[in-house]
């Protein structure tokens, strides 16, 4: 898989968590490749109006941005969405929510959006698979918890989870489920999964590198 430029800072090193009336809250990122859905699934789960930096395709992205099976998109995130969603059970807390601009020529900006992240969710088209290795090489470069969450396109051929995992070529340890970035109660799953999938790899020692 091919990665962005690394860089001398580590955006995963400080998480961050601050106490808000009782609630903990957590960053969260929400990546993946052009047209897997961010920008869809921020704005289908935040309980605040969510912000969007999207602006028009024009011909110059023709060359760079391809259209396979995303043919009536027409706009792109050019720097992040943010958005935010609390939870109550089994205990109160919130998420801010920053997506990610899927393209390769906006992952310098993926250090900064990730900077004090807990985890992220990466989005995936089955149809566009490989448009997800950036995204996926990203986060194990900067040891940042992910999990696969896929998204259920139109026309889209279902996959066993086991077969994306070889194909994505991520640890068994990887949670992977599928949500319809449109549907709140899918990307309120994945989220929980996130977290507490996150957590997880706080309280685990990271292996060392031999």
């Amino acid at each position: 898989m091919t990665s962005p430029h690394g860089r001398t800072d580590a955006p995963a090193a400080e998480v961050y968590a601050e106490s808000d009336a009782g609630r903990t809250v957590f960053k969260v990122v929400i990546a993946g490749g052009f047209g897997a859905g961010k920008t869809t699934a921020v704005g289908a789960i935040s309980d605040i109006p969510p912000l969007t930096t999207e602006e028009r395709l024009t011909e110059a992205s023709v060359p760079v941005d391809s259209l396979d099976h995303v043919a009536s998109k027409t706009t792109t995130t050019v720097a992040f969405d943010f958005g935010r969603v609390g939870f109550t059970d089994p205990h109160p807390f919130e998420l801010l929510l920053f997506g990610t601009p899927g393209q390769q020529r906006f992952s310098h900006l993926w250090y900064d959006v990730c900077s004090g992240a807990v985890g992220a969710v990466v989005l995936i088209d089955t149809r566009r698979l490989e448009d997800s290795f950036l995204a996926v090489s990203f986060f194990e470069q900067i040891r940042l918890p992910f999990i696969i969450a896929i998204n259920p396109f139109d026309g889209a051929v279902t996959f066993p989870h086991e077969d994306v995992r070889q194909a994505l070529d991520i640890t068994p340890d990887i949670p992977i489920l599928s949500c319809d970035a449109r549907e709140a109660t899918q990307v309120a799953a994945a989220l929980v999964t996130l977290v507490d999938h996150a957590l997880a790899c706080l309280t685990t020692p990271a292996p060392l590198d031999i």
